[in-house]
């Protein structure tokens, strides 16, 4: 690894620009009727994907995230770590937003996840912490043995995040003890394993590609920072957490001057993958500034990336035709894509409309925004007259701009409308020819998507994970953590 100096940004302030003018997608009325309609479907088609109870899942133990019921053409009956660690980040932050049925299917989660980590698997055990790299299981928590993608270590951060998040809720009700003794030792666990494992090679988020992956590196950092928060608040330590920093300097090798390079090796592809609008929206802290170094989303990096991603995919689908730049459109994995045809998902265009209601949130809260050279192509897009300069929440030109960027947000879930079938239903995909759900039906991780990016809209979010906590170092090392890990058991609740 070699960065390692962040692009110096020449921010110029107080430039005055005409009102910048923006096109008309639906009427917002619109967005929101399908929002209401939507987000209870949604819901409710996460739950009916959870083990035991979900109706979607028989057979699923108890707190185990199945990825969807479809058994064949794909067969996605199964449990990634992944996608269950970020699902239940969203059933949590329901919980928290004051949903307590939630409670008692967040803590099978956690007592599901104490059992899998000792699950031994072809990637290995607990012993040394290799089994943790082991991206899915059967449904009953047994282990999958055929040809695979593996390692992926991104599960292990996710885990940790979503457990964290629910045992930091534990800690505020006065119930410490049970978030010592029922998640600290998973969340040790999966911290060391990141600390221990992170400057290894891995499979993306995508599982086709082994090397260096954005989302992976970004969710590393992100679980080692509120790791070592959460290691404090529990009286704990954290050795494992000290080579945050080092994880944040490689997180800056992705960055190729206009928008991030998702892989390294691109593996004969351009770079320019969703896997990066995914991890900008997980590393989104609430109270952080739009810092470059973490590609939080209103930052002048993610926002360059965001035109560059979706801009990528309008000449290659059907369905993006007269969706030129400034429309929202149809947002796929990657363009060279040719996995059951190579289609748009719902959950990436989501992730579009995502990041961008996450930059209205972080300009909304620091009462300015600023337009710089990198960023100026995005806002030229939507708002042609726009200039480089800094706009005060006061002004025209900062309401006019933040209008545009809403209207554009919302268009990428006007999209997502089109091509959802009358009964809400979320497919993984949608073909690229004429917006037909496809391949593996009832997406957990589709709807999943759908209710963070309608909380985000309605300005919901969640606790600051502490993004500004780790300073970018002045030269990069590969340092890692050897892990001491533990047995977790199902706890007591």
């Amino acid at each position: 690894m070699l960065t390692k100096y962040l692009l110096s940004l020449n921010i110029l302030a107080g430039a005055v620009v005409a009102s910048p003018r923006f096109p008309v997608f639906r009427r917002q009325a619109d967005v929101d009727a399908f929002i209401k309609k939507q987000t209870p479907i949604a819901k409710q088609g996460v739950l009916d994907n959870i083990g035991a109870d979900g109706e979607r899942v028989e057979g699923a133990a108890a707190g185990i995230v199945v990825a969807s019921p479809s058994k064949e053409d794909p067969d996605y009956f199964y449990t990634w770590t992944r996608d269950a660690g970020l699902t239940m980040l969203a059933v949590i932050e329901q919980f928290l937003a004051g949903d307590d049925s939630l409670e008692s299917l967040i803590q099978d989660y956690v007592d599901s996840q104490a059992k899998q980590q000792t699950t031994s698997n072809p990637s290995g055990d607990i012993s040394d912490g290799s089994g943790l790299g082991e991206p899915k299981f059967y449904v009953d928590i047994s282990e999958f043995t055929d040809s695979w993608g593996r390692p992926q270590r991104d599960g292990p951060a996710l885990r940790a995040s979503a457990l964290i998040a629910y045992g930091n809720s534990l800690i505020a009700k006065d119930k410490k003890s049970q978030a010592q003794e029922n998640i600290w030792p998973i969340v040790l666990n999966d911290l060391a394993y990141v600390g221990q494992y992170w400057n290894e090679s891995t499979f993306d988020l995508w599982e086709e590609v082994q090397g260096s992956s954005f989302f992976t590196t970004a969710a590393q950092h992100r679980a080692l920072v509120e790791g070592n928060a959460f290691a404090e608040a529990l009286g704990q330590t954290c050795d494992s957490c000290s080579v945050a920093p080092q994880i944040l300097c490689h997180l800056q090798d992705f960055w190729g001057g206009s928008a991030v390079i998702s892989n390294i090796p691109t593996s004969g592809r351009s770079g320019l993958d969703a896997n990066s609008l995914l991890g900008s929206i997980h590393t989104f802290d609430p109270t952080a500034e739009c810092d470059d170094a973490t590609f939080q989303p209103c930052s002048p990096r993610a926002l360059s990336n965001h035109k560059t991603v979706v801009d990528s995919f309008r000449s290659i689908y059907n369905v993006n035709e007269g969706r030129g730049a400034g429309k929202a459109a149809a947002v796929g994995r990657y363009a060279e894509d040719t996995y059951q045809g190579g289609n748009p998902w719902y959950l990436t265009t989501l992730a579009a409309a995502e990041v961008l209601y996450d930059a209205l949130y972080q300009w909304d809260k620091q009462g300015s925004l600023t337009v710089t050279d990198m960023s100026l192509p995005f806002f030229k897009d939507i708002a042609r007259n726009v200039t480089t300069g800094s706009y005060s929440k006061s002004s025209v030109e900062y309401t006019s701009l933040t209008n545009a960027v809403k209207t554009y947000a919302d268009g990428f879930v006007s999209v997502v409308e089109e091509y959802t079938p009358s009964d809400g239903g979320l497919a993984e995909q949608f073909t690229r020819d004429n917006g037909k759900p496809t391949s593996a039906t009832a997406l957990t991780w589709s709807f999943a998507s759908f209710l963070t990016a309608a909380s985000r809209r309605a300005a919901k979010v969640p606790a600051s994970w502490g993004s500004s906590a780790s300073e970018l170092p002045s030269q990069c090392s590969g340092d890692t953590v050897k892990g001491s890990y533990v047995t977790p058991t199902p706890g007591s609740w």
